[in-house]
């Protein structure tokens, strides 16, 4: 017999409830429940990054994460950052610099960055490169996403070196 309960989570901004298995994982509340697909489910083991969120304005794995820990709290997904026709300037600067291929770990690297720029405004590319270890792509040899990175710092900040300032 699965037990079930009640939660009530926020969800980019859209509270959404519902009577869950207590072992259903937060990746799957965000895309079943709340109807959220932007959030890929890759090894289910917490060790890709492509599920990650921001929970509370903190990165999460939700593969790793129950739905009910999730209970009266604020998750942010990709579809937060932005649409299709109105990116966000950081989803632009992937673009616009070839930061993703066929996509599918993007959404979680968009988040891990967006919680990495938010307490580090003026990384240097090495922070950056630090900054996505967690995350994995079988695509785009990392280049590209530590090139859109800089690109949206430089326009949002200043320009940015190897070594720092």
């Amino acid at each position: 017999m699965s037990r079930k309960r009640n939660i009530t989570v926020e969800v980019n901004g859209r509270e959404t409830t519902a009577e869950i298995p207590v072992r259903k994982l937060l990746c799957d509340f965000i895309r079943e429940d709340a109807g959220w697909t932007g959030t890929h489910i890759g090894c289910e083991h917490g060790v890709c990054g492509a599920c990650t969120v921001l929970v509370d304005g903190r990165g999460a794995r939700s593969c790793l994460m129950f739905a009910v820990q999730a209970e009266g709290r604020k998750v942010r997904t990709v579809e937060s950052l932005g649409s299709p026709e109105n990116l966000s300037p950081l989803q632009k600067a992937f673009q616009d610099k070839h930061g993703l291929q066929c996509g599918f770990c993007t959404p979680g690297f968009l988040m891990t960055l967006t919680e990495f720029l938010n307490d580090h405004p003026k990384p240097t590319r090495d922070e950056i490169r630090e900054a996505i270890s967690g995350n994995l792509c079988r695509c785009t040899g990392y280049m590209g996403i530590i090139d859109a990175v800089s690109a949206y710092v430089e326009s949002s900040m200043g320009t940015i070196s190897e070594r720092g300032e």
